[in-house]
């Protein structure tokens, strides 16, 4: 790796993966936590994240193809070559498994690393994340109709998108087109994919998501174990407009093992399930 610097007292540095030479920084000290951003954003949205995290946990922030520092690659963009990235990533610079927290397009790529790569898991939380394309998950589909690249909502992340990418300013409305048409069509993970991940795992989301409820409630179901967390009164941004209590929550799923709950249904054992268990 080359060409590191500070940002403020926090290491950043390219590492030259097999198909994208990928920006990430980390701080902080302990088992290894990796903080994978949303689409259209940057390591920025962590922000509120970072110190808490920093203080029990190393903690790596890579920024994904076409996001950030990152340079774009040629072709459309996947959840699973993102995933693929990210596998990369883990192998080369963390070095061993690790706990993944991912926000939006980070959650879902979180989900796919716990699906194809088991051995590099420890935990997963997937915050405001879907495993079917923004038609069948989202709350107000319709929004895809009105995402181009000038469109005022976007201007927050066109402008840290230039301030950032090394493909230059000019490159936005590429990108923009690549994830769009990302959103319209994917992800696309099977059920039955999902119940494979070991992993524990927290479904964490907003009452007021960008992802309906209803999806999330699949999600969590479809995933053997998992956990659910709603913050109230909360948006899509929930780790921006409640951080203290989102990492409240985060934190202590990632310290921690699950209590043993006094009337478990769902996680009841198989023999008390079917009533076969002793009274």
């Amino acid at each position: 790796m080359k060409g590191a610097f500070r940002k403020g007292w926090i290491m950043g540095d390219y590492v030259e993966l097999r198909w994208v030479r990928m920006w990430y920084e980390a701080e902080g000290a302990g088992d290894p936590l990796l903080l994978l951003h949303g689409g259209l954003c940057t390591n920025e949205t962590w922000a509120a994240q970072r110190t808490d995290f920093a203080a029990r946990y190393r903690v790596f922030l890579p920024e994904r193809r076409g996001h950030g520092h990152t340079p774009d690659v040629e072709g459309p963009l996947s959840y699973q070559d993102m995933a693929d990235d990210t596998v990369a990533f883990i192998e080369s610079v963390v070095g061993g498994p690790a706990h993944l927290v991912g926000w939006s397009d980070g959650g879902v790529v979180a989900l796919l690393v716990a699906i194809a790569r088991p051995d590099l898991v420890r935990k997963v939380v997937a915050m405001g994340a879907s495993f079917l394309p923004g038609p069948q998950s989202g709350a107000a589909p319709e929004m895809l109709d009105h995402v181009t690249p000038d469109a005022p909502d976007l201007a927050m992340f066109r402008q840290a998108y230039e301030a950032t990418s090394p493909d230059g300013a000019d490159h936005w409305p590429v990108v923009m087109g690549k994830l769009t048409d990302m959103f319209r069509t994917q992800p696309t993970i099977p059920e039955e994919d999902l119940a494979r991940i070991g992993a524990p795992t927290l479904v964490l989301v907003g009452d007021d998501d960008l992802i309906t409820l209803e999806h999330t409630v699949a999600l969590y179901r479809a995933i053997p174990g998992s956990e659910l967390a709603v913050v109230p009164g909360t948006s899509h941004a929930l780790l921006m407009e409640k951080p203290a209590e989102v990492n409240r929550i985060i934190l202590d799923f990632l310290a921690n093992e699950p209590v043993q709950t006094l009337l478990p249904l769902r996680r009841a054992p198989a023999a008390a399930a079917t009533g076969s268990g002793p009274a």
